[in-house]
């Protein structure tokens, strides 16, 4: 059996991290399916998803780390081409990536103790972020 859902974050902008997982677990939980996997998708090419230790600390470091890897104020060749100011946002998404796919059993996420779902907004302003959650199972 296949259950997709349709999910919504308010987000206000680059930086901005959301702490999924017990949303993500109630879908699993509710679809009364046993085992399987479940994967989170987040539509749009800036914000990605990925898993962290859900801490302010973990995140300040997820956050520096983009901020290095891809400045806000760098250039980028997207700006030249569209005269906006988010060619960070898109090169932060792809290094993080659109999707996670996570097994569970029991009606539960396999998750790590200190592991939760994150979806973090990489682009510039606020967003209403669509994501999916797709559940496959027995």
């Amino acid at each position: 059996m296949i259950l997709t859902t349709e999910h919504h974050a308010e987000t206000i902008g680059q930086g901005d991290v959301h702490n999924i997982t017990d949303l993500v677990s109630g879908v699993v939980t509710e679809s009364g399916l046993s085992s399987g996997i479940a994967t989170i998708s987040v539509i749009g090419s800036t914000a990605a998803l990925t898993t962290i230790e859900y801490e302010p600390g973990a995140v300040s470091d997820l956050n520096r780390l983009l901020d290095q890897l891809a400045p806000r104020d760098g250039f980028y060749a997207h700006h030249e081409r569209w005269g906006d100011d988010n060619g960070s946002s898109h090169v932060r998404a792809a290094l993080l990536g659109p999707s996670v796919t996570l097994p569970f059993e029991h009606r539960r996420l396999l998750l790590g103790t200190w592991q939760q779902l994150i979806l973090v907004e990489c682009d510039t302003r606020p967003r209403k972020r669509p994501f999916i959650v797709q559940i496959m199972g027995e």
